[in-house]
């Protein structure tokens, strides 16, 4: 009976297999257009460069709710209206929260030597009212109980608020390429009985240790109830006790590289902390190693940080109309919010730079599709993805009722970019495999450009999960990791110097390529079965806590 079984689920898999590797063969691919867009998008042409400068040398950091994220989504729709696109403007949503900007940043140690010190202020926080020179205190206060131990001992410091961190010598590249092993391991699915991996994209995980611990893919402004109600609490208590500025080391591997991260006050009404800064660890360490020898150090700081009244938000959407208005649509997009620090290159300039040159190419290229195209780029996703989900829930279902809406059943699928400038390897399919035979088929045109890998397994982080939430199609691309996870990602390092132009003008090829097939595609792309109210993201690749 058990070798009936083992055949018999044998002859089920070949089954599967000749009819997937049918649908493969069966599958339309026009040659001549993909020909087409990669000549477009792939060197003289290409104008994801010049994109990806306004958002960033011009334009960035593009904080969500500050005004520069403002001026540069106006730009975007300029853009986009200068190109012939359809139905550009900024898409509000909120209001979620305050805004912020910071417009002056000044830092240094004054004694026992001067040294300016690499860092910047952490969004969100207040500026120091002017110049301000204090003296520096390590005290790490990591519980309610730590509070009495330095009543009355802060006021006029400057608080160091952990201890130091190490950081040790770099002995790997901190800029990679997966490779050929890596993703053939990620062809294979997971075994069943661990489930699917951590939502983290492939290749992330490389970084060393310590870059991880600082510099991973944390989000802001999460935690339980009693992280949120602690850090309220101690806000309050170094607030009332009269520190000058809070200190904190960044992640990354260090050697000037700061990977900062913060609290985004949803609520008003929660306490804000006193200015706030995130410094490189070497700089932090030495005030720490001077403290520990009884060697005084003060230090001085001049910023100016200004908080903004809640307001809405918005998504930068525009379209390419479809011939066949009853046809439906396909979305492509990334978000356009970024951290602070840099300007937000590669987190994520470079996936808005690839959507917007995506659209250009298209309707450059005046291609026939059935199905309209919208662009939609994002902002809130650092705050956790709340433009994607607004737009989600407002356009086609709200995940606790899932009720769907009359868009809901005419978007055939959605594609991110969000996981640097690497270029694109492969399709993360989310579990969905009836995409499996037709993504093979589109990807083999664009196999010379190392695009090849599919992979059943999840990821999430990003905002293709409000998509997946609801049921929909939502896919985000493999890319190569670089030193996404390593020295840029939410750092003073996310610099447009970090952009690859190769990398990105490959990935505006594939990702118009895919946009182009789904939409000239007479069937709908395959679902998954609908969820559950309330049960859309657990278990789907989510964030987990991020």
């Amino acid at each position: 009976m058990r070798h009936s079984l083992v055949w018999i689920a044998a002859a089920a898999a070949v089954g599967l297999w000749i009819e997937a590797d049918a649908q493969e063969r069966q599958e339309h691919i026009d040659l001549a257009v993909a020909h087409r867009i990669r000549d477009e998008a792939l060197g003289r042409n290409s104008k994801v460069m010049d994109i990806a400068f306004q958002l960033t040398d011009v334009h960035g950091p593009r904080l969500t709710f500050s005004p520069a994220a403002r001026h540069a989504g106006e730009w975007a729709v300029t853009q986009m209206k200068d190109w012939g696109l359809a139905n550009a403007h900024l898409e509000a949503w909120g209001p979620m929260g305050r805004g912020w900007q910071c417009t002056r940043f000044v830092a240094m140690m004054k004694t026992p030597e001067f040294q300016p010190i690499i860092g910047f202020a952490q969004p969100w926080t207040p500026g120091t009212n002017g110049d301000v020179t204090g003296e520096a205190v390590l005290a790490a206060v990591n519980a309610p109980e730590d509070l009495d131990k330095w009543k009355g001992k802060l006021k006029g410091k400057v608080v160091l608020s952990t201890t130091p961190r190490s950081t040790d010598q770099i002995t790997q590249p901190l800029s990679v390429r997966l490779t050929d092993q890596e993703l053939r391991d990620a062809a294979e699915a997971p075994e069943p009985t661990t489930g699917n991996p951590a939502d983290l994209p492939l290749g992330f995980m490389r970084m060393r240790p310590a870059a991880a611990a600082g510099g991973g893919r944390g989000r802001v402004g999460r935690g339980g109830p009693g992280a949120m109600n602690f850090r309220s609490q101690l806000n309050k208590f170094l607030k009332d006790e009269g520190v000058l500025v809070v200190l904190t080391p960044g992640g990354g591997p260090g050697g000037g590289t700061v990977m900062g991260q913060g609290s985004f006050p949803r609520d008003p009404m929660m306490e804000l902390p006193p200015p706030s800064v995130v410094v490189t660890p070497e700089h932090y360490n030495r005030i720490a190693r001077l403290l520990e020898k009884n060697v005084p150090v003060t230090l001085e700081f001049d910023i100016k940080a200004e908080l903004l009244p809640a307001a809405e938000s918005f998504n930068v959407v525009g379209e390419i109309p479809g011939t066949s208005p009853d046809a439906g649509l396909v979305m492509l997009g990334g978000h356009f919010d970024s951290w602070t620090g840099g300007t937000g290159a590669t987190d994520n300039a470079a996936g808005s730079a690839v959507a917007l040159e995506a659209m250009r190419i298209l309707k450059k290229l005046d291609l026939k599709m059935l199905r309209t195209v919208r662009m939609a780029l994002w902002t809130g996703e650092e705050q956790g993805e709340l433009g994607s989900r607004a737009y989600v829930k407002e356009h086609f279902a709200d995940p606790d009722e899932m009720k769907p809406k009359p868009e809901h059943g005419k978007l055939s699928a959605y594609y991110n970019l969000d996981n640097g400038t690497g270029k694109i390897r492969g399709v993360y399919m989310q579990n969905n495999d009836e995409v499996r035979p037709i993504f093979r088929a589109w990807l083999e045109p664009f196999r010379d450009l190392g695009a090849q890998t599919l992979t059943i397994r999840n990821t999430g982080s990003t905002d293709h999960m409000a998509f997946d939430a609801v049921g929909l199609p939502g896919f985000q691309f493999i890319q190569d990791p670089l030193e996404y996870g390593t020295r840029t990602h939410h750092s003073n390092m996310d610099v447009y110097d970090e952009l690859q132009a190769n990398d990105l003008e490959q990935a505006s090829a594939v990702m118009a390529w895919f946009v182009y097939n789904t939409a000239a595609r007479p069937e709908m792309m395959p679902r998954k079965p609908l969820p559950k109210p309330g049960e859309g993201g657990r278990g789907r690749g989510g964030r987990g806590g991020e």
